[in-house]
């Protein structure tokens, strides 16, 4: 008797399908299934029930839009912003889920990555994942956001037809950005983005990104703020005011210059300097590796214990901004070069090294250079959870072992796990050590979400 085979699935998708969603997806849609697909459809929860409509297929993967709501999550609320929907801003994706359930389902999607792409295991989860940070602000709390600008005004994402999505208010940006965002309009040929940027101390900055050094645009500004542009290479250029703001975090003050990269939750920062303190473990006169050290926020929190601080950056005005910001601090020691050069390089030994690379993760060169220096402990922040999940599976087969995992929650109202550290332990391997896993958006040269 010949064993039946379950049928294919239809290769034809229907107009439309009634989907059961049952977990959260990276990249903020829901999944559930149809007819015996995965279907992701975004703007829905887990525990919901929809119509939806098929947009695309890849492979056996649908993706479809909602249509009719069934049933609802008792996590989705009503959204703050008129923005807000399918083919409209984009960038606050959940702001129709309850802020609660939001940290919960950041905690979901970092355990889902580093199962299902750094290969660990329940158990290993389990023992390491901690709770999401909270953020004490959860509307108002971004201190730099980049648009587009177009001469009706800024957009910060696209619709589905690709065309700028002006929009008229935006409920995450911080409040003293609002007069700037509300007056500007300029459609440049040349202009490729509009940064706003604000210090701790109410400072306000225009950030104009263009294409051509040649080809300044010309404007016209009637509130007290510093306008500086950025060219190709990401170095900036002031037109009006200052080249610099001051942020203040961990007790300290930091200069950074328009081309420097610094998380926009500036009532975050505090949060995470402190986990990557308890991620060091520092007992007193250790070397640390600071890659990616940006204008020296954790190289600070390394020298209170450290030894030795060798902060890495490659972007020259950022490493410009560590030794003005770290000039203070003993036994610190800013180098403007890459991290692939510096670790293949290195000559020594080394006790701890940080790791805030951009959100595409390590190269294998970094990779390879960190198993010959073979520290005792890696803390790694990083800005997306897929890239973290699959650089540590790579560090795992270097000997390190996960210890904990902490997300941290920078960007509230979106699906962006902007941090995550996570603990890396001893491991009885040929090469020795802790890493401790963190996810931020890091180098000044990176390009913020538009």
């Amino acid at each position: 008797m010949s064993k039946q085979r379950t049928p294919p699935p239809n290769t034809t998708p229907p107009e439309s399908v009634e989907v059961e969603l049952f977990a959260m997806a990276h990249g903020g849609s829901a999944i559930g299934r149809a007819e015996g697909r995965t279907i992701f459809i975004p703007y829905t929860l887990p525990g919901e029930r929809v119509r939806a409509r098929i947009t695309a297929e890849r492979g056996r993967v649908w993706f479809g839009e909602g249509t009719t709501l069934l049933e609802a999550s008792v996590d989705r609320i009503y959204p703050e912003c008129p923005h807000f929907g399918p083919g409209r801003c984009g960038r606050c994706q959940w702001q129709f889920i309850a802020y609660e359930a939001q940290l919960l389902l950041k905690q979901d999607i970092l355990a889902d990555q580093l199962g299902r792409v750094g290969g660990f295991d329940d158990a290993t989860l389990e023992a390491a994942l901690r709770p999401t940070l909270r953020s004490p602000l959860q509307w108002g709390y971004a201190s730099n956001l980049s648009f587009l600008p177009t001469k009706d005004g800024l957009a910060l994402a696209s619709n589905v037809e690709g065309r700028a999505q002006v929009i008229e208010v935006c409920h995450i940006l911080h409040p003293d950005l609002l007069p700037i965002f509300d007056q500007f309009a300029l459609e440049d040929a040349n202009l490729q983005r509009v940064k706003l940027a604000r210090g701790s101390d109410g400072q306000a900055m225009l950030i104009l990104s263009i294409a051509d050094p040649d080809d300044v645009p010309e404007l016209e500004v009637d509130f007290p703020f510093s306008v500086n542009i950025l060219l190709p290479d990401n170095t900036p250029v002031n037109l009006i005011g200052d080249l610099w703001l001051t942020i203040e975090a961990g007790g300290r003050r930091w200069r950074a210059n328009a081309g420097s990269y610094v998380r926009a939750n500036h009532a975050q920062l505090v949060n995470l300097m402190q986990v990557v303190r308890e991620a060091l473990d520092l007992r007193g006169g250790e070397a640390v590796l600071d890659l990616y050290g940006g204008i020296g926020f954790f190289s600070a929190v390394a020298a209170e214990r450290a030894g030795a601080v060798t902060l890495v950056e490659s972007h020259p005005p950022a490493a410009s901004d560590a030794r003005h910001n770290l000039a203070d601090l003993e036994g610190v020691t800013v180098i403007q070069d890459s991290a692939e050069n510096v670790v293949q390089a290195w000559a020594g030994t080394l006790d701890r090294i940080i790791l805030d690379p951009p959100p595409d993760g390590l190269s294998l060169a970094v990779i390879d250079g960190l198993a010959a220096l073979c520290p005792k402990r890696i803390v790694y922040v990083s800005s997306d959870p897929a890239t973290l999940a699959r650089d540590a599976q790579r560090l795992v087969r270097h000997g390190y072992r996960l210890t904990f995992a902490q997300p941290i929650d920078l960007s509230p109202q979106t699906y962006y796990i902007d941090a995550s550290p996570c603990q890396w332990a001893q491991h009885a391997a040929p090469l020795r050590g802790v890493w401790r896993v963190g996810a931020t958006r890091a180098q000044n040269t990176r390009s913020d979400p538009v």
